[in-house]
């Protein structure tokens, strides 16, 4: 029975991936302005004169370069091409470094702030690109934004948040929610790891594989010594022991500015920290962080899943109900994940656990969360009841395919590897 579902489960993936997802977004294409559309309403419309998000740009390059790799259509890394020509030319500020936030449908800035997650997205980004396309120009381009980060954005205890276009220090409303502003988040020091993972894995592949440099390989060391750093501050500042959980909003100091359980961003982390171990291959930070990420799947699938989807978050011990799009996407992955851990230490109840939570959780998907409108692609929220929230955009500067692309992408390596 787990044989044949778990087998329909990979054919129900690819057909999301090639038939759902991908024809979606390059649908989404801007041939006259460049980049992709950045606004999608709930009806349908699509307006072409949004600005376009860069985070959004982003993602897009890094979804069409992984899928890519993955299935070896050139015309994925034509798609790819078209988002990495609009970051290169035009989200890229030549004066000060760096890519803005958004810009405006003539190609002009329409939002200058320089944010340290919007970097490491676009490095997260380049270095997936220069993997299908062996531009090296596409690397350069991922060392420059690195040392961005690394000069302008972090001190030593680590990364910060937003700046000015010149990078003076600003407030950072872009990454705050529920009533605080943070000097630090979670969410910023995850996607720095997950991006530096992704350079790190690139770096690899340009001496390894390429033919890469001196310089190259000295890069890619440095890159390993930033991903144990940010390791540590996962281990020491992030997760809190005593509540099984990342905290998610710090002042500078660390001390967490509110009692809040992201589940979301656990089940992501759980998952992404493990992906930043495989790639640096350090066998001491493997067996500290291992039993970290084990717990965070353990407790969110305990507290956070009601048998058949993931809600959104939990707090001050208030939970809210509402699921998320990208939550259950990443809740897909964590618990595959999670099921290869298992499975591969011997513990077969907890890996029968995951793998029969993962199954619900993409039957929910698979009936509410994938919208079944022609020309449509995923809800962004919906009730616990699977009823989506009427007036919310499919497509918007945070509505992209990365978690949902990404989440084919990884079950289908994972399944069928």
């Amino acid at each position: 029975m787990m044989t044949d579902a778990i087998g329909q489960l990979k054919s129900d993936i690819r057909r999301e991936l090639t038939e759902g997802i991908i024809p979606f977004w390059k649908g989404l294409m801007d041939n006259t302005n460049g980049g992709y559309c950045s606004y999608l309403s709930y009806d349908l419309v699509a307006d072409r004169s949004a600005p376009h998000g860069c985070i959004l740009n982003s993602r897009i390059l890094w979804f069409f370069s992984s899928a890519y790799i993955y299935l070896r259509d050139d015309a994925l890394l034509r798609a790819a091409a078209h988002a990495y020509e609009y970051m290169h030319d035009v989200c890229t500020d030549r004066e000060y470094g760096g890519v803005y936030w958004s810009m405006n449908i003539d190609g002009t800035p329409e939002d200058t702030t320089k944010h340290t997650y919007n970097q490491a997205f676009a490095i997260y980004a380049l270095s997936a690109y220069y993997e299908a396309s062996r531009k090296d120009a596409a690397l350069d381009d991922a060392i420059a934004l690195y040392h961005i980060i690394e000069d302008k954005c972090r001190d030593a205890e680590g990364y910060l948040e937003a700046y000015t276009r010149d990078f003076v220090p600003a407030g950072n409303d872009k990454l705050s929610e529920n009533g605080v502003e943070a000097t630090r988040t979670m969410n910023t020091a995850l996607h720095v790891l997950e991006a530096y993972t992704a350079f790190c894995h690139a770096l690899k592949s340009a001496r390894d594989i390429y033919g890469g440099s001196a310089d190259t390989a000295s890069l890619c060391e440095e890159v390993r010594d930033k991903l144990r750093f940010l390791l540590d501050i996962f281990a020491t500042r992030i997760y809190n022991p005593e509540r099984r959980r990342q905290e998610v909003f710090f002042d500078r100091d660390y001390a967490t500015l509110i009692d809040l359980h992201s589940y979301g961003h656990d089940i992501e982390s759980s998952w992404l920290i493990d992906r930043a171990l495989e790639v640096l291959g350090d066998l001491s930070y493997r067996d500290r962080l291992s039993p970290i990420t084990r717990t965070l799947a353990q407790e969110t699938l305990m507290v956070a899943f009601d048998g058949r989807s993931m809600a959104n978050e939990c707090e001050r011990g208030v939970v809210n109900e509402k699921r998320i799009w990208w939550v259950q996407a990443e809740t897909m992955i964590g618990f595959i994940n999670a099921y290869d851990k298992a499975a591969r230490w011997g513990d077969t109840e907890s890996a029968d656990k995951f793998m029969r939570a993962a199954l619900s959780e993409w039957a929910f998907i698979k009936e509410y969360v994938a919208d079944s409108r022609p020309g449509s692609e995923w809800f962004s929220e919906l009730s616990a009841d699977g009823a989506p929230i009427e007036g919310l955009p499919i497509v918007d500067p945070w509505k992209c395919p990365y978690h949902n692309g990404r989440m084919c992408l990884e079950l289908l390596h994972r399944l069928e590897g």
